[in-house]
């Protein structure tokens, strides 16, 4: 039989950018996992800090590159889409890139005042402010701009918002309008439910913001559910924003700007496969010809990437506990924690990630089932994006195995509801943050404990400070003794 080492280079072109294995042991980015694991322990969640800045360069990299292929007037700006992880560490990594904010309801306004108080952000950064919003969220808003952001663009989502800031904004301001875009086909319903329709948004214009002595039309918006991909789904819905784009230039000198909004994939397969460069060249190209067509200028280009700035950079390691061969042929690594409370998307839709062993390359192989720690029979992870298997290193006595689940560093504490209650209780994980110094040494840093008991009991309404007392009473009994 042959060892896990060749079978991960026999199915995959490896080692990659980002994964190579030395003695046996997988590094990460050029970080040696089993280094961070002898000094923090398992569960163990990673950012890999420097992996933001990249993907950020990146982008602007390429678009600017497509920028210059086609002599395009407009520029490029690229914006954080903040609800991908709203961490300090995350939006101050990515704010060392000269980018923008993406804000998606109330309380990410507090975040912008706090990152403009520490010197993080300026009072001319772009503050992007989408999502159906109450009255609060239109409140913060407001704020902001009477405090003189001037670059906050709240992003009409309906057709009544703009009358709270026409009542409450005390000078000239800017907005922006998301137009409501067709869903995929084999989607559930014909149109998001988000933004504003078609046939609304030229009137909207005409009746209401024309007649505005406040209120200026800067930007069109749009988005894709499924994100950017290279199928006549997408270019279709980027055309027809387009021309709707066209149409209104026509009758509204100020609108200059488009946002395509995010989704730009991530790889969650050692085998994925797209041409970023390709895809951009592309937007660049359509967007151009068809304002060529329309006799109309091209419009400065945003974008509101989330998962892509920050999905790479995450990893989960665990340590397998126990194996269980509950049939002739189904045998199960138990990890120590939950595809459920640590992974949500793993488990509430299906979501893959490229999930390696970090030690026993050199051990031969088999085919394991994953099963977490909750009583849901749902708890398990028993399949690859490039197969319907997983395959791990066979356990040799007194070996202990360890893997990592990769590029999850988006969404998966917000969705599992970070430092709250997890099903089971099981308790989040501790968090470590990993950089590099000017000479490009690794440096790490412990941002958060495993969660605690005395955390969730408060939660849930528990008088633990009873038993604390009682625990330092006993304590001086022993003391005495």
């Amino acid at each position: 039989m042959k060892t896990y080492i060749d079978l991960i280079e026999q199915t995959f072109d490896f080692p990659t950018e980002e994964f190579k294995v030395e003695k046996n042991e997988l590094l990460f980015n050029n970080v040696p996992l089993m280094e961070i694991i002898k000094q923090y322990g398992t569960p163990l969640k990673l950012t890999y800090l420097p992996k933001i800045s990249d993907q950020i360069q990146n982008a602007k990299r390429m678009f600017n590159n497509s920028i210059r292929k086609y002599n395009y007037k407009g520029h490029y700006t690229y914006c954080y889409c903040t609800k991908s992880s709203h961490f300090s560490f995350i939006t101050e990594e990515a704010l060392k890139n000269d980018i923008h904010i993406e804000t998606s309801s109330t309380y990410d306004i507090p975040i912008v005042r706090e990152l403009h108080r520490t010197g993080k952000i300026e009072k001319d950064t772009y503050v992007i402010c989408n999502g159906f919003k109450r009255e609060r969220y239109m409140r913060y808003i407001t704020d902001l701009i009477n405090d003189g952001f001037e670059n906050c663009i709240p992003i009409l989502d309906n057709l009544n918002e703009l009358d709270f800031y026409e009542e409450n904004v005390k000078g000239e301001y800017q907005i922006g309008i998301r137009v409501a875009a067709d869903e995929e086909p084999n989607f559930e319903f014909y149109t998001s439910r988000l933004g504003i329709r078609y046939n609304d948004i030229t009137d909207l214009y005409k009746n209401r913001i024309a007649h505005s002595d406040k209120a200026t039309l800067k930007m069109l918006h749009f988005f894709i559910n499924t994100g950017i991909k290279d199928t006549a789904y997408y270019w279709s819905e980027l055309s027809r924003f387009m021309y709707k784009y066209c149409e209104l230039k026509k009758i509204c000198p100020d609108l200059d700007t488009v946002d395509i909004g995010g989704g730009f994939p991530i790889k969650t397969s050692l085998q994925f496969e797209f041409d970023y460069q390709y895809i951009i060249d592309q937007i660049i190209e359509n967007i151009q010809w068809i304002c060529e067509k329309n006799n109309v200028p091209v419009p400065n280009i945003f974008t509101e990437f989330g998962s892509y700035t920050v999905g790479e950079s995450g990893a989960v390691i665990y340590s397998i506990i126990d194996q269980k061969l509950q049939n002739d042929k189904e045998l199960w690594y138990m990890i120590d924690g939950s595809f459920i409370t640590h992974l949500p998307d793993a488990w509430g839709t299906n979501q893959k990630y490229i999930m390696l062993a970090v030690n026993n390359w050199d051990n031969i192989f088999h085919k394991v089932n994953l099963g977490g720690l909750t009583c849901d029979s749902m708890d398990y992870y028993n399949s690859e994006a490039h197969t319907s298997e997983v395959f791990l290193p066979k356990l040799e006595p007194d070996e202990t195995q360890y893997i990592g689940f990769f590029h999850t560093g988006a969404y998966q504490e917000s969705l599992a509801g970070y430092g709250g209650i997890q099903h089971c209780l099981i308790p989040a994980p501790k968090h470590v943050l990993i950089s590099r110094d000017e000479d490009g040494e690794i440096v790490t840093e412990l941002f958060a404990n495993e969660q605690d008991s005395d955390s969730m009991l408060r939660l849930l309404g528990y008088n633990i400070g009873d038993k604390t007392n009682e625990d330092k009473k006993e304590k001086k009994k022993e003391k005495s003794k």
